[in-house]
């Protein structure tokens, strides 16, 4: 059967409550001498009885483990501090940085011309001349882009040009071979009429409504 807790509370009899305090503070010192002597461990203890009499034990000296339990709390404290420093200066940069944002914010809705009501003329004088060189940073920019792609065009024609020697070599054909093909090509067969075949080339005088299609031109009239 498991007990249950107990609740701990003040010994209202005086004798009874005197002999557990004797009990209890022997078995403490004693617990303390063990812990010294077995774990090598600096131990103090201060005891006051509820009529004012002092029992201490120390390990080693009572006075140097004082000073040094006090100085142990002081550099804590001193090592704790900057930690809350930090944290101050940490709000006072978030709100430094609220500030350039709502700056930042107020200054695009300018440039895209926005709330310009209450800017001066120098202010807006200000704003003209940004958006004057950011077109002109924007136009280089563009310039710049448009020479890498024709560059990139122009290493891109020259190694199609040679892919192309390098295939036209491997059929057997020369370039020039194949670019005389192609101009014979376009030029007109020898059976395909022509405007220049239709041009009647004989000799004929008279006038035009004596000739006749077929036959031939008259004959001059003998002297």
């Amino acid at each position: 059967m498991v007990r249950g807790k107990t609740q701990m509370r003040r010994i209202e009899n005086a004798t009874s409550r005197q002999v557990t305090f004797s009990k209890r503070r022997n078995g403490l010192l004693k617990k303390a001498f063990e812990l010294s002597v077995l774990c090598d461990a600096e131990v103090a203890l201060i005891i006051f009885s509820p009529r004012g009499k002092l029992y201490e034990f120390a390990s080693s000296s009572m006075q140097s483990t004082i000073e040094r339990y006090q100085r142990h709390i002081k550099d804590h404290q001193i090592s704790k501090k900057p930690t809350e420093e930090d944290v101050q200066r940490l709000k006072t940069e978030a709100a430094e940085m609220l500030k350039k944002i709502e700056f930042l914010e107020v200054s695009k809705r300018k440039l895209l011309g926005e709330n310009l009501g209450s800017c001066t003329l120098e202010e807006l004088r200000q704003i003209e001349q940004q958006l004057e060189r950011s077109v002109s940073c924007i136009r280089a920019r563009k310039n710049q882009v448009f020479k890498e792609q024709i560059e990139k065009l122009k290493e891109k024609e020259k190694a199609l040009l040679a892919e192309n020697t390098k295939l036209s070599e491997k059929c057997g054909v020369q370039p020039w071979e194949r670019s005389k093909n192609s101009r014979e090509e376009n030029l007109p067969n020898e059976g395909s009429s022509s405007p220049v075949s239709d041009v009647e080339t004989e000799l004929f005088i008279g006038p035009p409504e004596t000739r006749v299609k077929g036959l031939p031109p008259p004959s001059r009239p003998q002297r």
